[in-house]
């Protein structure tokens, strides 16, 4: 389960991805196994990438990829990674766990190329916000989410590093009523409600049935549990500052509209 809309980030043969937090691996494998790209997981926890490291295994054993994928442990303030060195970074479900977010986005801004793009998702506010208020043990464990965004602030907060926005979505209707009881019913994880609605979410991650496919697209812009924001580095020219995604008319079109709309 992905939150990124890869068709968004106008990947390109040969282009290089930092999945920036990439946990246990959902987007890094996800992509190295669908584009002919070169894609870095990249997370503070070790046992997160040895997990990655492990789903990812069955699928390079049998050159299933059509990409390459590399993970490695380290911290999101002090990348590993010279200036302008990826085509696009992801950062998916991570700055609300971090306390310097703004420092993040200043290292994404950093090693990601001029015309590249980044799409960073957080937790909806709606959603996140009816969890926080039935569970504070949700959000103050170790390692927890320590803010709930608004996506306007967001936003604004990667608009002010000159990155050009030019696509959102939510994502994972379905799932913020899981969330709900799990806050409901913190640490009574064998509640028969959450074992029941857990089944329902696996089937559904398995079997994709084209019911639930439309149910959760109809409620994912009142009820997404997280909320996708896209952006583009500008390029700079010698007729000034341009913000364009690399060799899309498609993606062109895109960014005309929410010219218009905002």
């Amino acid at each position: 389960m992905i939150t990124v809309d890869p068709a968004l980030l106008n990947l390109q043969p040969g282009q290089r991805v930092l999945d920036l937090g990439c946990g246990e691996g959902r987007h890094a494998i996800h992509l190295s196994l669908s584009d002919e790209v070169e894609v870095f997981g990249f997370d503070l926890s070790e046992q997160d990438i040895r997990t990655a490291q492990e789903r990812a295994a069955p699928f390079f054993d049998s050159e299933e990829n059509a990409g390459h994928l590399l993970l490695g442990v380290g911290d999101a303030l002090n990348l590993p990674f010279s200036a302008d060195s990826f085509d696009v970074v992801i950062c998916s479900e991570v700055l609300e766990h971090i306390e310097d977010y703004c420092g993040v986005l200043t290292e994404i801004n950093r090693v990601l190329k001029p015309g590249g793009v980044f799409a960073a998702t957080v937790p909806a506010f709606f959603p996140e916000w009816i969890c926080w208020k039935l569970s504070d043990a949700y959000h103050e464990v170790e390692g927890g989410h320590i803010r709930i965004f608004r996506e306007k602030q967001l936003r604004a907060d990667i608009e002010k590093t000159g990155y050009r926005f030019f696509a959102r979505h939510k994502a994972h209707a379905l799932h913020a009523p899981y969330w709900w009881l799990k806050c409901l019913f913190w640490g009574r994880d064998e509640n028969r409600v959450v074992t029941a609605y857990h089944r329902f979410l696996v089937w559904d991650l398995m079997d994709r049935p084209r019911l639930t496919r439309w149910l959760e697209a109809f409620l994912n812009p009142v009820l997404g549990k997280s909320i996708a924001l896209y952006f583009v580095k500008p390029v700079e020219s010698e007729s000034g500052v341009e913000a364009r995604l690399p060799g899309s008319a498609e993606s062109d079109n895109l960014l005309a509209k929410n010219e218009e709309a905002a």
